[in-house]
């Protein structure tokens, strides 16, 4: 029977246990993280602690040296910038593929999104290591089972506060999501104001993190970003092309606010409005209030 295992630096990983439980046979999670977090519907946790002012990335290798018998089984890591450099090891040190964009996953093969989400491609592995989006967090769970291991050498000399606080859309019911239809960076206040009303996580179209960097990238919802299934997705100024629309197809209802009337985002809207984002989204924040 194929196993799973779960890499991980904390507890938001809901969405990688559901797949295990899919998957079947035993669910073995690998946090590295300074205190064991407490990680529910799983039959082991192994926790890898770290030393002060050490990043994460560099216990890869002992992480890789845990999965050293898990060539045939599946490995999970969350859509993290420290759990990518564990897939990452896993991947080398067992010569296993990773998938990136599954969009389920079995103990023998996955569907993946291809195409920024227009098809998906079945892919068959006899073991393999797919980065996938954490999730919630799960509490609770077995008592955790402690692994020393020589991190290499690298230091944490500075931190840098990111412009707007860490995000975990991937857990988000509710999302508001900015585009290029704002004209400054102060404007996003008017999108806060909404999510606070809405009581939503903000988010945005890649051009606001990578382009003016108004967001952080962690916000940003698309097919080389965040992909997110919220209830429901506010999109404000947001034209719809394809790029953005693949991270977030899979939203229960869609509302969309731009003066366009011809947006390609109103063709996959439940509910849209035809209006300048700087007179609608006052007038929803202030119906919501």
């Amino acid at each position: 029977m194929t196993n799973t295992w779960i890499l991980t630096t904390d507890e938001r990983i809901a969405n990688l246990v559901e797949a295990a439980a899919a998957i079947g046979g035993t669910t073995t999670v690998i946090a590295v993280a300074p205190t064991a977090p407490a990680v529910g519907n799983v039959d082991k946790l192994i926790h890898v602690p770290t030393a002060e002012n050490v990043p994460a990335e560099a216990y890869a290798g002992v992480v890789a040296g845990l999965l050293a018998d898990a060539k045939g089984d599946v490995i999970l890591a969350a859509n993290r910038p420290a759990e990518r450099s564990f897939a990452g090891a896993a991947a080398a040190a067992l010569a296993l593929p990773v998938v990136v964009g599954a969009t389920s996953v079995s103990g023998s093969g996955a569907e993946v999104a291809r195409y920024g989400g227009l098809t998906n491609e079945t892919v068959a592995f006899q073991g393999a290591v797919l980065v996938l989006e954490g999730g919630a967090g799960v509490e609770g769970g077995p008592a955790a089972q402690t692994a020393e291991g020589g991190a290499m050498g690298a230091t944490i000399t500075n931190v840098q506060a990111a412009g707007s606080g860490p995000a975990n859309l991937a857990a988000a019911r509710r999302i508001v999501s900015c585009g290029r239809g704002f004209k400054a960076e102060e404007d996003l206040a008017m999108a806060n104001a909404l999510a606070e009303a809405l009581g939503a996580e903000i988010a945005c179209s890649r051009p606001l993190a990578e382009g003016t960097a108004w967001l952080s990238k962690d916000r940003y919802v698309g097919v080389s970003g965040m992909h997110v299934s919220p209830d429901i997705y506010v999109a404000l100024g947001i034209s719809g092309q394809v790029q953005h629309t693949s991270g977030m197809a899979d939203s229960k209802i869609v509302v969309a606010v731009n003066n366009d009337e011809n947006a390609p985002i109103f063709q996959i809207s439940d509910y849209g409005i035809v209006g300048d984002i700087y007179e609608v989204v006052p007038a929803l924040t202030a119906a919501l209030s």
